[in-house]
């Protein structure tokens, strides 16, 4: 048996080349979260340097977790986002033969069309009415209990074999307030947990079911859409075992991943106790730690993109207290490689020497 290399990385780490420094932003917080105030997505995409430009953008992204764009992005249009989405996936390493997302209930009758009334294998639509009829198949979705927000947080398809490396959600009507969506650096979480603790996390992994997609189909009687951007993501089992520490491909830093979230149901290999005491750990930190998150107020017109690989999100569910709210957008995502931990990989902090 050969030992594993713990000196080189399975890839090398990107470095941001300079193509962006024309634009203005700003920081979010120090830890995570970059926002371009005027940028457009569709000038990038038409620039001469296009790939330059989006391979600086996919290093941005991996490093700070997400990126804003805070002007109206209304002159992109669905394929635009979809190749933009795409481009960042591809110019940053993923495997070649993936590409982005199909959503596994597009066929059923609740899915709702985008706003000019064509539907799209590869596009989430962002709706609260789409939600109720595509997951009312959710268990627990009538409890008249007060709503625990800790299940709001996740990371895109860790259903999936491979799930999402990056996610592009373009916003397109909102309230005048609420609504809001929130990142957390799995990076910082995983820098906040002792050397022990990390160590024997490392060597976790957990079991990422989501058997609602399976009971959505049998309730509607059509078939799961099947593969969905990766050879690897396919049928209806969707329960794969991710590791809980995972590395971060453009980067190279460890990153908390399936230790956490709507998907996560079981961490492997631990008692039932030891499995909820875990999950209620990493929890806590997210919610104990708020420099370590990023909000994204919505405007019409905004877009947020990030990566599913360093970072969780959750949206925050009050625009029903909102009257007359509404709230939606579309969103794409690439599919990136099977998730795992590189033995020569270090936390993000080690790698910057802080």
């Amino acid at each position: 048996m050969i030992a594993a290399d713990t000196t080189q990385l399975r890839f090398k780490p990107m470095r941001y080349g300079g193509s962006l420094d024309h634009l203005e932003y700003v920081e979010v917080a120090p830890i995570i979260g970059r926002e371009y105030t005027k940028a457009k997505i569709k000038d990038i995409l038409k620039a001469d340097n296009v790939e330059e430009q989006i391979r600086d953008l996919a290093v941005i992204i991996s490093e700070r977790g997400v990126v804003f764009f805070r002007a109206k992005q209304d002159d992109l249009s669905v394929d635009e986002l979809k190749h933009f989405t795409d481009m960042v996936g591809k110019l940053s390493g993923r495997p070649k033969e993936n590409g982005l997302h199909v959503h596994p209930l597009y066929r059923d009758p609740g899915n709702i069309p985008m706003g000019n009334g064509e539907t799209d294998e590869n596009i989430y639509v962002i709706n609260s009415e789409a939600a109720k009829k595509l997951y009312k198949t959710m268990p627990g979705k009538d409890s008249k209990q007060p709503k625990n927000l800790d299940r709001e947080w996740h990371s895109d398809a860790t259903f999936e074999v491979c799930p999402s490396d990056f996610s592009c959600l373009l916003m397109e009507e909102t309230p005048a307030h609420g609504g809001d969506t929130l990142w957390c650096s799995g990076y910082e979480i995983y820098d906040r947990i002792s050397p022990p603790m990390r160590e024997f996390l490392d060597g976790l992994t957990a079991t990422c079911a989501q058997p609602v997609f399976k009971n959505a189909c049998v309730a509607g009687n059509y078939e799961v859409m099947s593969p969905r951007g990766s050879p690897l993501n396919v049928g209806d089992s969707f329960s794969p075992v991710h590791p809980v520490v995972r590395t971060n491909r453009q980067t190279g830093w460890k990153s908390i991943f399936a230790g956490v979230g709507l998907h996560v149901t079981r961490i492997n290999g631990v008692y039932d106790y030891e499995d909820k005491m875990i999950r209620e750990y990493i929890m806590r930190l997210i919610t104990q730690n708020h420099d370590c998150i990023a909000r994204m107020h919505w405007t019409q017109g905004a877009a947020a993109i990030w990566n599913n690989s360093c970072v969780w999100h959750a949206a925050t569910p009050d625009t029903h207290l909102v009257p007359g709210a509404i709230r939606t957008g579309i969103r794409a995502s690439s599919i990136g490689e099977q998730p795992y931990l590189d033995p020569a990989s270090t936390s993000r902090r080690e790698a910057l020497g802080i």
